[in-house]
């Protein structure tokens, strides 16, 4: 009866808002991303579990109460169903709210709020006569349209983040971090809000890529070898996520030459490009030599250089230091890690020499 309705409602309500206030933990204080495929995907499996809960045992001839509800077993899996139904909601929601308002200019920012609420109640009102004709003519059950509605969501979820890669690799950099590593970022300010920039890194780990993308508020095109971009498999997620191949001129000049046109691209678009100049993961743990391939990305595209120092990623299951990466089972887990920031160089005094000694100053600063 009403009872159970207004208990479930309130659950839910609840639910919704402890989703909403773990995003502030979750994401650090900024906006996350990262956050909004794990929030579909709780969307998803608990609804499906939403039908798999409810077997017709919960069925009956005369309405119950609260009370009566709640002594049956079965019905708490579906009460947990209806919390973290809610909790992923807000899991999902509230980062794609603080993102329209982070990146609609100021001038249209009230507008782009209000187209999105319109879409909002448009939608609200064709899921309410989708789900009328779904109960209705069609005889489905309410389990049965949450399996629906769950597959739907699955559907629609893969489509927009192969359509916006930045909530994929947002998301495995989020995982990443919050599973093998503890980060403290200083000095983020640096890279600015706007425009085309370069940022330049130390090369210490096969999974720097995806810390860096993690940290960086705006979508990052990562510059990575020919060889590695191919690797099957990772290759999907390197495509996807608009990473730029590229070969030395003696191995692959074409190869070469198309790297340098699509970083061009890039920058010109106002995008933010990154290049580990090194050329390859260090041995020691050291800063190599830089390479000369940032100044002459700069000879066509004067932007800012950022350069940028990760400290702590040296004896990682995913580093060099005991021989082949990946090569051994991890020693370590929860490791605390630095991303320092430094101001940015202006092209025409980034040089390869001058690069390497700001990164080299982060890096010892951390």
């Amino acid at each position: 009866n009403e009872q159970v309705v207004t208990l479930l409602l309130t659950l839910f309500s609840l639910g919704i808002g402890a989703g909403s206030l773990a995003c502030e933990k979750l994401s650090g204080g900024r906006v996350e991303i990262g956050l909004v495929p794990f929030g579909s995907i709780g969307l998803t499996v608990f609804a499906m579990d939403m039908f798999f809960a409810v077997d017709g045992s919960l069925a009956g001839t005369s309405l119950i109460g609260a009370a009566e509800f709640l002594q049956r077993p079965e019905a708490w899996r579906v009460i947990v169903d209806v919390v973290l139904l809610g909790a992923f909601g807000g899991l999902y929601i509230v980062p794609l709210y603080a993102l329209i308002q982070s990146r609609a200019q100021p001038a249209y920012r009230s507008r782009v709020i209000a187209g999105n609420n319109i879409l909002n109640a448009l939608l609200m009102v064709i899921s309410a006569i989708v789900a009328a004709v779904l109960l209705g003519p069609a005889q489905m059950s309410i389990p049965q349209l949450f399996l629906i509605t769950a597959i739907m969501n699955l559907a629609v979820a893969a489509f927009i983040y192969t359509l916006v890669p930045e909530f994929l690799v947002r998301f495995v950099a989020w995982i990443l971090v919050h599973t093998l590593y503890r980060i403290k970022k200083t000095g983020m300010d640096n890279i600015p809000e706007e425009g085309g920039a370069i940022l330049v890194c130390n090369h210490v780990s096969f999974v720097d890529a995806l810390v860096l993308g993690g940290c960086v508020r705006r979508p990052v095109r990562f510059v990575m070898y020919h060889k590695i971009f191919q690797v099957p498999v990772l290759s999907w997620f390197f495509r996807t996520v608009k990473a730029i191949p590229i070969a030395p001129a003696k191995e692959n000049p074409q190869l070469l030459e198309s790297a340098m046109d699509e970083i061009a691209r890039e920058l010109a678009e106002g995008n933010v490009v990154c290049v580990f100049p090194e050329g390859g993961l260090t041995a020691d743990g050291e800063i190599a030599e830089f390479k000369g391939g940032v100044a002459r990305m700069l000879e066509r595209s004067a932007v800012p250089v950022i350069p940028m120092a990760l400290s702590g990623m040296w004896g990682s299951f995913f580093s060099r230091a005991r021989g082949a990466a990946m090569g051994s089972l991890p020693r370590r887990f929860w490791s605390r890690i630095h991303l320092d920031v430094g101001a940015a160089i202006a092209p025409e005094q980034a040089d390869a020499n001058s690069l390497r000694s700001a990164v080299a100053a982060l890096r010892t600063r951390a």
